[in-house]
């Protein structure tokens, strides 16, 4: 079996992230939802897990990083085309988030991304391997 990865973000509203993330495109599998959480499918083996913040703090003794003000971390996801990269920006901004920074653009990588509900920054990125530098 392949492995899988699921990463777990605390939200403040359930409903508002499932609503913003439906926005983007994004699918949730509804064995695992309920008023806690909520499986966000981002690909084969790739999982979101949006907690509440509650159920969140059941997890970790640690205290839950106010995202709108420090980053915990940048999720990165790669896009099948520039295009691809500039639509779901337009789509999270659309639903409600922000961009935190302008689109770059490396020669063969191209990227932008956005600020979700609670903060947390989502990069999107296409790669064209075909106009990596040479050596």
């Amino acid at each position: 079996m392949a492995t899988q990865i699921y990463v777990n973000l605390p939200v403040k509203n359930l409903d508002k992230s499932v609503a913003f993330f439906t926005a983007l495109g994004f699918k949730f599998n509804p064995q695992f939802t309920d008023e806690n959480a909520t499986c966000m499918i981002v690909g084969e083996n790739i999982y979101v897990m949006l907690l509440v913040e509650s159920y969140f703090k059941t997890f970790t003794p640690k205290t839950i990083a106010d995202a709108k003000k420090s980053t915990e971390v940048l999720l990165c996801l790669s896009c099948d085309s520039r295009a691809e990269v500039d639509a779901q920006v337009a789509k999270a901004v659309a639903a409600g988030g922000g961009t935190p920074n302008k689109a770059q653009d490396h020669g063969f990588m191209y990227q932008h991304g956005f600020e979700d509900l609670d903060g947390h920054l989502w990069e999107l990125a296409y790669m064209d391997m075909s106009a990596f530098p040479k050596s």
